[in-house]
């Protein structure tokens, strides 16, 4: 969410989030601190390996394209995605090991290092970008943040937190998140450059407890820059505490068939 947001998230990780405690607890506050509210959103991301099977729709306004992955997680530095469906990009897959991210394409039957300018590029042309699944440090590391409020965001009481990166090596020096009250999900963030500039909208929904933990079970993300655009993530399954084969997070997984 190879991404934080959930990424980033999702695509990598899923936004658990274990701190039923917290939530009660954020609920009958006033105005819960920053503090509070990253570090809950930052265990979310806390897990020793993760699987899961999800379906992607990529629509930018023409005819809209419909991606099957399964993921796989270990820890926050190790992630790896691959492509089942559509048959044409059957095989594909993405591994990302700490900052480094490589792409396989059965096609060519060759492995390249995403890495520059490539990896602002959508994810096989969605509006997740390569450079939005990399983050994996905690927002807490990341940004200084203010909470300015309380909203409703599709009937659910959130807070509305203000956070600023601490340093230009942040992919988005600004977000704007609405956090569930309740669960402490992150509902609804925005996602700004450093001119101002709204880069992206991500939604989350469809909340389900899995395993003691609060899932998302779909996302929305749009970016702002292509308009008309917009990407639809489902979780179909998700399962933690898996035991996944090593092999999985090495380059060797990424030619294997």
């Amino acid at each position: 969410m190879f991404s934080r947001i959930a990424v980033l998230a999702v695509v990598f990780a899923v936004a658990p989030l274990p701190l039923v405690a917290l939530a009660e607890e954020a609920a009958e506050q006033a105005l819960p601190t920053a503090d509070e509210l990253m570090k809950a959103m930052d265990a979310n991301l806390q897990y020793d390996t993760r699987t899961s099977t999800s379906t992607m729709v990529v629509d930018d306004g023409r005819r809209p394209r419909t991606y099957k992955m399964v993921t796989y997680g270990r820890g926050q530095d190790e992630a790896a995605i691959e492509y089942v469906l559509p048959e044409r990009d059957k095989g594909t897959k993405m591994l990302k090991q700490g900052d480094q991210l490589w792409l396989y394409l059965p096609r060519s039957e060759r492995v390249q290092k995403i890495s520059g300018h490539m990896m602002r590029q959508g994810m096989m042309g969605s509006d997740v970008s390569y450079e939005d699944l990399m983050s994996s440090d905690s927002f807490d590391e990341q940004y200084s943040a203010r909470v300015t409020g309380a909203e409703q965001i599709e009937g659910r009481k959130c807070w509305r937190l203000e956070a600023d990166a601490k340093d230009d090596t942040v992919t988005y020096p600004k977000r704007i998140m609405w956090i569930d009250a309740e669960t402490l999900m992150p509902l609804k963030q925005e996602l700004f450059a450093l001119s101002g500039m709204k880069m992206k909208t991500w939604t989350m929904g469809d909340i389900r407890e899995v395993e003691g933990r609060q899932v998302a079970y779909k996302m929305v993300i749009a970016d702002e820059l292509k308009q008309g655009s917009k990407t639809v993530i489902t979780v179909d399954d998700v399962t933690f505490g898996v035991e996944l084969e090593a092999e999985v997070f090495s380059r060797r997984w990424l030619e294997r068939r």
